[in-house]
């Protein structure tokens, strides 16, 4: 037997170092869980660059202040640059061939980038003035590298003349003393006067002349204008300037550089004939010519030798014009685009001085999911024949880009996944089972047998270069992680995402393949504040239902504005109905209830508190008013330092026809006081979406005495600053900031914990999970960020461990517990010093929360990092007993580790980083993570490692003749000894 016992070990050894634990992943193996995509957002300025020398391409600035190069073959990303919330772009362009100058900063900030490679060249701080202005930048057509040639910017109420060679700052000249509001700065061609003009207040017109290469003031002019101005002001040419008087029915024609001379034209009378309207400058760029709305249309007028006005065409509002283009012969173009009932778009290129004469039209199919064209960008290039062809950069509704040329879409990019303002999660279809014959049955076995055989050389690294591609085409083909279908680890998913522009997006977690997208139809032309919710989630007995969402618009300028309603299907992307109610929606309450149909109930709060039911069924009201009474939620007003609980009260008098709306009273109100206290951020738990495995935790050391978790939906989180603190860090001294920080029962208003941390200050990003709260903030006194937890724990069922009651079961530890019991609480909190300053915060989330918890860190440098929750155990120590270290207590130390290899994003970024979810796979060890910002990045993530299931390439085969072999091995050395024993009785 002892033989035998050797073999079977040797054949185990064996097994295991062929066996691959999932402990991490090799570098091969990124991309087969999770993949990245990388966005620019809603483009808003373009610059081409399309010479003979080098690769063509396109320069864009974009709202989410990213500046980028694509190539204008593919629409592929060259190179980009995010510059962050706090440093807009103004402006955008490139000099001297080679160089793209970016204006930002509100004109504080000029920069040029080597245009092949995005490298930054120089960078100048236009700092030294305060003055609130707009943002100029003037870059000569004829620019040369020479030191003479400057570019000028004007910003913060100060003229630079700037060298675009090195970026020095050649003068400065400062108009923080004088009175005129600078609208535009001209520089005409082989001139070297740069003209700032402007208002000043609203009836005198001012110039001021001044020398281009040194700054100096060579001449000062104004001049009062009879009526007021309205304060739009448009440059026509490089001595003409239009604008509209403070009525906006007269349009004011001003020359300048001879002196100021008005001359004024009646716009409705005199030009339209229109007995009524108001007008609207439009910011074009066409010489000679200026347009503007009025009345749904917009006109194109030109302004002839003699000064005089005409109106040149007429169009419909929904038209867009391009910026004017220099053609080779010293022509000026532009492009219009239009559109028709019949889907498509209609892109017509016209001389800018000859409108009659039509030098490209082409006509294009749109999807109708794109909505109307908001930009157009034109190039132009030269055909074989000589002639010009135009190729159009367009930004449509929905955020996304796209090149047309030669009557097609060359390329498009879904640039509108850069603005997500919301996440959720669907469920796909269950497979449908199909009758499957013996043959195929047989099929399958061999082809099973053979990519398992197949696998095993690959172990034995005994497969040809052939072999290998089979076994990877395999592997790919097994992993069908892009089919339409649950699978039965539930990693196959819908990511529900709604974007800014109200455009719904279904995302395949698979690949991050756009499965479906819808632009809402009753969220479009309108400013809303968007919000997306579940609606309807059916389960198994109820599958003839498809899932849909609610996605609810608050629209308009005032808080009172009218919401919107809209429900989705989220199987095929269709709009089920859409209503706009005729009260406001400040909040959306979820409940947790469904009706027959697994629709969710919600509740839709109004300015003034009166509370709406959706869905508006009858069953929906009688589930309603079955809870009517245990129905909370509360309120926050962070300028007023108010936090406010609500209740619901009878049916709302409002409406007397409307049984769906319900009146609500304060319950309880905290008020801060505003002189030491500002509230910075409240987090409460996700409601309906944890599941806690166990409420106890037993403390070692004490006779393993039990702690019971104090576990409650409506705790909160809240955060206040002192108010000299409540600004950037480093805005007031450690003596000067405070950090307060409460746990409030949200249903009593109760005060259960209170914390001050001295010398600290926001930002402040929390997560709160089961009886815990994380939060992140940093501290003037040690000059470093920090980290702490508090854990609260029911000390009212700690106290009562009665052995006999537990025997005879009179301790219910299950009861129900009210908010109102004044239970006795105590909590344990600890804090520690962190690398990073911090975007956003989220936990793991798992099945059956048995698994450990990892905090998900979002790190300015937009990365995500997992960090383990035992490292944010308040009970450790600097030196833990055996029993600690037995329960997983790590000793302590003043701050947390990072380890590289814990970046669940691995090298990759995921830029303009907002928001983390999670979300619980049907397998208990694995969560599925989705990262969002400018970028996307989705990843599966095991925080205890995979203790339930194999990897996908673990060899079966293997484990098959390994089990084979030791039976065998087992069989005949079984044999053996027994022909030894029996020699040895013999003897």
């Amino acid at each position: 037997m002892a033989m035998a016992i050797r073999v079977s070990l040797l054949f185990c050894i064996l097994f295991l170092f062929h066996a691959k634990p999932s402990f991490s992943i090799f570098g091969d193996e990124v991309g087969l869980a999770d993949w990245h995509q990388q966005y620019i957002g809603k483009v808003k300025e373009a610059v081409f660059h399309t010479q003979k020398a080098g690769r063509k391409r396109v320069v864009v600035s974009t709202e989410e202040n990213v500046v980028a190069s694509l190539d204008l073959r593919h629409g592929e990303i060259f190179w980009r640059h995010v510059l962050g919330n706090n440093d807009v772009v103004d402006a955008i362009d490139i000099a001297l061939g080679k160089y793209v100058i970016t204006l930002s900063s509100s004109g504080g900030i000029l920069r040029a980038w080597n245009l092949p490679d995005g490298q930054m060249v120089w960078e100048s701080s236009l700092q030294g003035c305060s003055k609130s202005s707009k943002s100029l930048l003037s870059i000569p057509n004829n620019l040369k590298v020479d030191k003479d040639n400057l570019i000028h910017v004007f910003g913060n109420g100060c003229l630079h003349g700037v060298s675009g060679i090195d970026g020095e700052i050649v003068w400065k000249k400062s108009f923080e003393s004088e009175s005129i509001e600078v609208q535009q700065i001209i520089h005409p061609s082989d001139s070297e006067v740069i003209y700032a003009i402007g208002f000043v207040g609203s009836s005198h017109f001012e110039v001021f002349a001044i020398n281009a290469r040194n700054g100096d003031l060579l001449n000062k002019y104004d001049a009062a204008f009879p009526g007021d101005f309205s304060g739009e002001m448009l440059l026509v040419s490089d001595d003409l300037v239009v604008a509209l008087d403070a009525t906006k029915s007269k349009i004011v024609t001003i020359k300048f550089q001879d002196g100021i001379k008005f001359e004024q034209t009646y716009l409705l009378s005199d030009l339209i004939g229109d007995s009524s309207g108001t007008a609207v400058l439009l910011p074009l760029k066409l010489q000679g010519m200026f347009a503007l709305e009025i009345n749904g249309f917009k006109i194109f007028i030109r302004i002839t030798g003699e000064g005089n006005l005409e109106v040149v065409d007429k169009v419909n509002n929904a038209t867009v014009m391009s910026d004017p283009l220099l053609l080779s012969e010293g022509e000026k173009a532009f492009a219009i685009v239009q559109h028709d009932d019949d889907g498509k778009i209609h892109l017509t290129v016209k001389l800018v001085h000859d409108w009659n004469k039509e030098l490209h039209k082409e006509s294009i199919v749109m999807d109708h999911g794109r909505g109307f064209i908001h930009r157009v960008f034109i190039n132009n290039y030269i055909r074989t024949d000589r002639s010009n062809g135009f190729r159009a950069l367009v930004v449509m509704e929905d955020h996304s880009l796209l090149l047309l040329q030669q009557g097609a879409i060359v390329w498009s990019r879904e640039d509108g996944l850069a603005s997500i303002v919301g996440v959720v999660t669907s469920e796909l279809p269950v497979e449908k089972e199909e009758g499957v014959s013996v043959s195929k049955v047989e099929d399958n076995f061999f082809e099973w047998l053979k990519g398992h055989m197949l696998k095993l050389k690959g172990t034995l690294m005994l497969a040809s270069p052939e072999d290998v591609v089979v076994i990877q085409g395999m592997r790919v083909k097994n992993s069908e992680k892009s089919k339409m279908t649950r699978d039965h680890n539930g990693f196959r998913k819908l990511l529900i995402v709604l974007t800014r522009s109200g455009k719904l997006f279904a995302l395949h977690t698979g690949d991050g393949r756009v499965v479906w997208s819808l632009l809402l139809p009753s969220l479009r032309n309108s400013a809303c504040g968007l919000s997306i919710y579940q609606w309807q989630v059916p389960h198994h007995h109820a599958l003839d239902e498809n899932p849909s969402v609610l996605i609810v618009g608050q629209c308009g300028q005032s808080n009172d504005a009218p919401g919107v309603l809209s429900f989705v299907d989220t199987y095929t992307g269709k709009e089920i109905s859409s209503s706009s109610p005729a009260h406001s929606v400040s909040q959306v309450l979820p409940l947790p209830f469904t009706d027959a149909t697994e629709q969710r109930l919600h509740l839709l709060i109004d300015q003034d508190q009166r509370a709406y039911l959706y869905p508006r069924t009858p069953e929906a009201v009688t589930i309603f008013q079955r809870e009517f009474s245990n129905i909370y939620w509360h309120s926050v007003d962070s300028d007023k330092g108010i936090i406010k609980g609500h209740a619901l009260k009878r049916n709302s008098n409002h409406d007397d026809d409307d049984e769906y709306c319900f009146h609500s009273r304060d319950v309880w109100s905290i008020v801060f006081p505003s002189d030491s206290e500002k509230i910075i951020a409240t987090v409460t738990r996700k409601l309906n979406e944890e599941v806690v495995h166990t409420q106890a935790k037993i403390i070692p050391d004490h006779d393993d005495d039990v702690m019971y978790k104090y576990i409650s939906k409506n705790l909160m989180f809240v955060a206040t600053v002192t108010p000299k603190s409540s600004g950037e860090i480093g805005t007031a001294t450690p003596d000067e900031s405070s950090l307060v920080v409460y746990l409030i029962d949200t249903i009593s208003g109760r005060i259960l914990h209170r914390m001050t941390h001295h010398g600290s200050q926001g930002p402040v990003h929390a997560v709160f999970s089961e009886n815990w709260v994380v939060y992140h903030y940093f501290n003037l006194r040690a000059h470093r960020y920090q980290m702490s937890v508090i854990e609260i724990y029911d000390q009212s069922r700690s106290a009562n461990k009665d052995l006999w009651k537990l025997v005879l079961g009179h301790h219910n530890l299950t009861s129900p517990i009210s908010s109102y019991s004044r239970t006795e609480v105590v909590t344990k909190s600890q804090s520690y010093f962190f690398t990073h300053s911090v975007k956003a915060i989220s936990v793991t989330s798992t099945a059956k929360g048995v698994t450990s918890k990892q905090l998900l860190i979002g790190t300015i440098v937009d990365q995500v990092l997992a960090l383990d929750k035992r490292f944010l155990d308040p009970r450790r120590s600097a030196n833990p007993s055996q029993a600690e270290r037995e329960q997983g207590l790590v000793p302590l130390t003043d701050s947390l580790p990072i380890n590289p290899q814990s970046y669940v994003t691995h090298s990759l970024k995921v830029e303009g980083l907002r928001g983390i979810v999670t979300v619980p796979a049907r397998l208990e060890s694995t969560t599925l993570v989705f990262a969002y910002g400018i970028d996307l990045f989705y990843t599966r993530i095991a925080p205890s490692r995979t203790y339930d299931s194999l990897t996908e390439d673990f060899s079966y085969a293997l484990l098959l003749i390994t089990i084979v072999g030791l039976v065998a091995a087992i069989f005949v050395t079984w044999i053996l000894s027994e022909k030894k024993d029996l020699q040895d009785k013999w003897r």
